[in-house]
């Protein structure tokens, strides 16, 4: 009887740890393994979008310095 409750208890086991892997690996990080390359990869893809937010965040302090439109002070409109 004990026999056939120990592989009962290891499935168990290793059930709790492949979930608790899963959630490790869904888990958000700050750094990152992946190495950098070109074409579509997660990296070239994570640091377009980062200095896409840069070229933003520079967009909206010329606007807010300079109290006039980006495309105004850059002189694509004029008004």
């Amino acid at each position: 009887m004990n026999s056939n409750t120990e592989p009962a208890q290891d499935n168990q086991s290793i059930e709790q740890e492949k979930t608790d892997s899963e959630i490790k690996n869904l888990s958000p990080s700050a750094t990152t393994n992946d190495i950098p390359e070109f074409g579509w990869s997660g990296y070239a893809e994570r640091i377009n979008g980062r200095f896409a937010m840069i070229g933003l965040l520079a967009v909206l302090l010329v606007e807010a310095i300079s109290k006039i439109s980006f495309l105004e002070w850059s002189g694509i409109i004029n008004r």
